[in-house]
């Protein structure tokens, strides 16, 4: 998301408007309270700023719905940790999937860093991270860590999820209705984490997040946009596990990236 420093007023609600709808599609229904941001405004003096309050997200039973199109609301660190907290909760008790309701032994919610520079969106959990709750701990995990390594970063310094929380049954490929089901979930994770920048591994995470039907090796080697953040397209870990051949292709991405992202190309002259 762009420096809030640097928004005008219009731009700052409309950023925040689309914060807030995704927190009440979440189930989040109430922020807590918290001292007005001191953020300057573009196009408007500081004195006109709203000042922050409790913000309710979802109008209580009975009352007609609020229209808010002209709040600024600007949620603290704490507040998104707050709701992505309550996000995770509620993805735990999802049952919209029976057939991966009914098979996993947990879900798999996404794990990083808020305001993370970079976010990782694979496809769904396996084996090993519906057994341990994380995604990405299995071989395909292991070799994307050395990929994180490699681009001089740490994973702890990256946000990674899927675009399913649940392990599809036998590790097949998610179902259409499935990531639609999930969608809520992603687009209220990365708009409450923030990422700066965005890599699709794999030809399930580039098609989905991106509504496009081409292969990974049409959509790959150029940037796309999602909501305003500028993604990258590359071949998922665990296919580069059966064609080894194709790492060099995912360095070239992943080099492309980090000269966009303006940081330094390990191993460059």
């Amino acid at each position: 998301m762009p420096d809030p420093q640097r928004l005008s007023a219009e731009e700052l609600a409309r950023h925040a408007r689309r914060h807030v709808e995704s927190l009440r599609q979440a189930g989040v229904e109430w922020l807590p309270d918290a001292p007005a941001p001191q953020v300057p405004f573009a196009t408007a003096p500081a004195e006109s700023a709203p000042a922050a309050t409790s913000l309710p997200l979802r109008p209580s039973l009975g009352e007609a719905s609020d229209d808010r199109t002209g709040t600024v609301a600007v949620l603290t660190v704490e507040q998104r940790l707050q709701a992505l907290d309550a996000l995770k909760q509620r993805v735990a008790q999802c049952t919209r999937c029976p057939a991966l309701a009914s098979t996993r032994t947990q879900t798999v919610f996404g794990v990083g860093p808020l305001d993370a520079e970079l976010c990782f969106v694979g496809e769904a959990p396996g084996a090993d991270e519906d057994r341990l709750g994380e995604p990405f701990v299995g071989a395909a995990g292991q070799l994307l860590n050395r990929i994180i390594q490699a681009c001089g970063m740490k994973r702890e310094d990256v946000y990674i999820c899927n675009i399913l929380r649940c392990r599809p049954p036998g590790n097949r490929l998610p179902q259409p209705d499935e990531a639609a089901h999930c969608r809520e979930f992603l687009e209220t994770t990365l708009a409450l984490v923030r990422p700066k920048f965005l890599t699709c591994l794999g030809a399930c995470a580039a098609q989905n997040l991106l509504g496009s039907t081409l292969s990974v090796g049409r959509l790959r080697g150029r940037f796309h946009d999602f909501n305003g953040i500028t993604v990258m397209v590359t071949y998922h870990p665990a296919y580069l596990l059966r064609n080894p051949a194709q790492k060099g292709a995912v360095w070239d991405d992943m080099k492309k990236l980090l000269a966009r992202m303006g940081r330094p190309i390990p191993g460059a002259k």
